[in-house]
Formats: C-alpha cells, sequence, structure tokens
C-alpha cells in the first residue's frame, strides 16, 4: 500500500493576520512546493514551524544503509542518493506496506519513528531546510533605505590587520558585482538578484552586504561568495553540505555563514555532523556561523555544533543583546549586529514580511540591515585581520580572539568583540594583559 505526501501548505483565509515567519514561510512554499514538508501542518494558523525538512526521504550514515535497506525493503542502488562520504539519502519505496508506520503529522516523520522503533532513535534523520529566511530569520529585518551618499557601519577599520594572505568563503545566495571601493576584486557566483527589470528579490543583496562588512573590518582578505542558498534563501542540508565540500576546493582560510536551522527537538543536523567531520581532516579551518533571530535561547544548527564559532549580535548601543539575537552557552561571541550599513542592490525592494508588507522601497547601492548575519561576517573579518598579522591558523586566531573578547563579558551574555579588535587582541597576544581601556 502507498500513500502520498500531503500537501501541508496550510491554506490561509482571507483577512487572517500574517506573522513574520508566517510570510517568510511562504516565499519558502513558493520556492520549493512539495518538496518539502513542514512541521506543525497548520503552520499558517499557529503562525510559526518548528521545522521544514525535505518531503519522502531522510539522511543516514553511510554505515547504516544496509539496515534501512532491510528495514524498508530495497536492495538496489537507485533507491539512495549519493551525498559526501559518509552520507546517504535514502528514499523508501513506493510500495513500501505504510500500514506498518507509527502515527505522525506526515509520511517523512512516520518514516523515522518507524526507524527510530525498530533501529534506534537517530540512525534516520531528517533533511532539514537550511535557510537565510523562514522560521528563524536571519536577517531580522528587510533592508531599509538610506542616503545614497552615506557611509558604511561599522567604518573601515585601518591598521595591519587587513587580512593580507587570508582567504574567505562566504556561503549565501551569491554575488552581484559593485562599485563599491572596499570590494573591489571579490569573485563570486551571480545570484540573479532582479525579478525582472530592476526588482530586486527577497533577500537578494544578501551576501554584497556581508562581503561588504568582512571587507570593512580586514579589507585585504580575499574573499568568494557562493550562491549556494539562491532559492528563496535556502537549501536542503544534504545538498548544501554537497556544495560546501565542492567550496572547499576553493582552500579557504574561513568559511562565513549566515544560515541555519532548528530541528524542534535539539538533535543536530547530520549532514553538517558529517561535513565537520570532514572539515576537521583540513587543519586550521574554520566554519563562522549565525546564530539566529529568534531571540532565544533555542539551539540553531550549525551554529550550535561543537566545532563551529558560533556568533550572536550585539544592539546598536553596544552594551546589550540585540533583542532579535539568539542567546546561551552555545553562543561563543556577540558582535555588532543591528542597523549596520553597507553595500546593497540598485533598484526596487518591495517588503514581504509584515508590518511593512507590500510597502516599496527604493535602492541605490547601499542599505541599513539588522540581524546575526552581519555580526558573523564582522567576527570573521577579525579573525582574518588577526590572521594576517599574526601567522596563526583560523582555528588558532578565534580562539585568541575568544580569550580577548572573555576581558569584555556582558553580565548574563557573553563575549563580544568590536570592529577594531583584531590589533587590539595581537597586544593581548604579546603582553598577556588586553589594551587600555579593558585594562
Amino acid at each position: 500500500m502507498s500513500e502520498k505526501n500531503p500537501d501541508n501548505g496550510a491554506q490561509e483565509e482571507p483577512g487572517r493576520k500574517v506573522t513574520r515567519a508566517v510570510a517568510q514561510i511562504r516565499l519558502i512554499k513558493q520556492e520549493f512546493g512539495g518538496e518539502v514538508e513542514i512541521d506543525p501542518g497548520d503552520w499558517a494558523d499557529v503562525g510559526y514551524a518548528n521545522r521544514i525538512y525535505r518531503a519522502g526521504s531522510f539522511l543516514v550514515r553511510d554505515r547504516d544503509v544496509p539496515r534501512i535497506r532491510d528495514l524498508f525493503g530495497r536492495e538496489r542502488q537507485e533507491d539512495t542518493f549519493d551525498g559526501i562520504e559518509g552520507l546517504t539519502r535514502f528514499q523508501p519505496p513506493p510500495d513500501f506496506n505504510v500500514d506498518v508506520l507509527p502515527p505522525g503529522p506526515n509520511l517523512t516523520s512516520k518514516y523515522i519513528a518507524y526507524a527510530d522503533a525498530q533501529l534506534g532513535r537517530g540512525v534516520a534523520r531528517f533533511d532539514d531546510l537550511v535557510y537565510v529566511c523562514s522560521v528563524s530569520p536571519c536577517p531580522a529585518t528587510e533592508p531599509l533605505e538610506v542616503q545614497p551618499a552615506v557611509s558604511p557601519t561599522p567604518a573601515p577599520v585601518g591598521g595591519n590587520c587587513d587580512g593580507r594572505g587570508v582567504k574567505v568563503l562566504i556561503v549565501d545566495v551569491g554575488w552581484t558585482k559593485t562599485d563599491k571601493h572596499w570590494l573591489a576584486g571579490v569573485t563570486g557566483e551571480d545570484e540573479h538578484p532582479y525579478s525582472s527589470g530592476t526588482n530586486i528579490r527577497p533577500y537578494a543583496g544578501h551576501g554584497v552586504f556581508i562581503a561588504g562588512v568582512l571587507r570593512c573590518i580586514a579589507p585585504q582578505t580575499e574573499i568568494v561568495v557562493k550562491a549556494y542558498l539562491n532559492r528563496a534563501g535556502a537549501e536542503f542540508g544534504f545538498d548544501l553540505v554537497r556544495k560546501l565540500e565542492e567550496g572547499l576546493g576553493e582552500n579557504p582560510d574561513l568559511i562565513s555563514l549566515s544560515a541555519g536551522a532548528k530541528t524542534g527537538d535539539g538533535s543536530t543536523l547530520l549532514a553538517f555532523e558529517v561535513f565537520m567531520e570532514h572539515l576537521a581532516e583540513r587543519k586550521g579551518v574554520l566554519l563562522v556561523a549565525a546564530a539566529g533571530n529568534d531571540g532565544d535561547r533555542e539551539f540553531f544548527f550549525p551554529a550550535a555544533s561543537p566545532d563551529t564559532l558560533s556568533v550572536g549580535a550585539l544592539a546598536e548601543d553596544l552594551h546589550n543583546r540585540a533583542t532579535f539575537s539568539n542567546y546561551g552557552s552555545w553562543v561563543d561571541v556577540y558582535a555588532p549586529g543591528e542597523n549596520l550599513v553597507n553595500a546593497y542592490l540598485n533598484g526596487t525592494y518591495t517588503c514581504t514580511e509584515p508590518p511593512h508588507e507590500h510597502e516599496v522601497r527604493t535602492f541605490s547601492g547601499m542599505c541599513r540591515w539588522s540581524g546575526t548575519s552581519f555580526a558573523t561576517p564582522l567576527v570573521a573579518g577579525l579573525i582574518a585581520g588577526r590572521m594576517s598579522v599574526t601567522g596563526e591558523n583560523a582555528k588558532e586566531a578565534a580562539a585568541a580572539l575568544k580569550s580577548f573578547a572573555g576581558n569584555r563579558s556582558i553580565s548574563g551574555l557573553g563575549r563580544t568583540l568590536l570592529p577594531s579588535d583584531a590589533c587590539a587582541s595581537t597586544e593581548v597576544h604579546k603582553c598577556g594583559c588586553p589594551p587600555k581601556p579593558h585594562c
């Protein structure tokens, strides 16, 4: 007996109040359609989603594929999808008897519950959608208009800690060439930012802004922006780590990722577990990841994974956590992430999220934006800056910056870093004490 995946798209009634989360999930549904399932299925009614994942298949480690095949009655290689070494996506056969499955909100969750019961919890895992937007949105706001001649903030940092000789891979929606001088030499994959004419697509320009923040901190850093999240700012974890493996062919020192996902039950993302095991074989290469923008302490992956450097956002006053930033002991450092100004696109943008839905904004190459998305490249820039003068690899430089940040911890929050700290932290390296006024 077979069962079709229900389209749990939660049809919305006219006049219903739309939350930001619902507006963002709609973008995901428009792009991915029946490829995704959403928990809970009535997300439009409750106004949020706990989890978004690939419909009809799930992830397993390669070593567990034989047991999964036996359980679901598949024996042929074409029943699986190759990912990276150690990771496989498995799709049960269409003639599998679904009557043996336990209750669940959708077919994929039933498959996983069945595998949990028969083989042990965690053998089969959801192929979660990793996103720049939706559910745990990053950025925390849509881009805001600024005057065309406005200067970037944080302002470009001078000094020898300029990132010279360091290469950063920015994993995002892609790259659009800009005339901003601080972004000269940045390369990347085209994000196709316009839906028509000069109408800017939702979350287009996200990678441009991120590259701009990083270059303001470490202006000589070599940056490559990849369009790995160019489907409504999202991609399934399985597909994303395959692209990341390809991206390692660029031989980066650092990877900056302003995206992630919540899993609803606190479980990690299996795709990133396997990828991080591969990354550990690359001496000194570090993944810097955004902590997400729910304003709570629930784990957001891969930022909450042990071997990443997770970055939360400070408020504009630099003394408090930005209200949107996630927090908790799993967040390694906090950096400015509210109302930053940097390079963007030229054109008009129509807002998709309440309370500004349908508002049209006009941009001339710059914008103001908020989110842990933008605190993340700031910290990546600090690491690159320190590396360029100390000769440390990315993991060593990040560890030294974390130690330095501990001298300026905010009570009840944690370690903080500011735009000028790359060079300041090298003084600690030399003398063992942070420079004034922190010491």
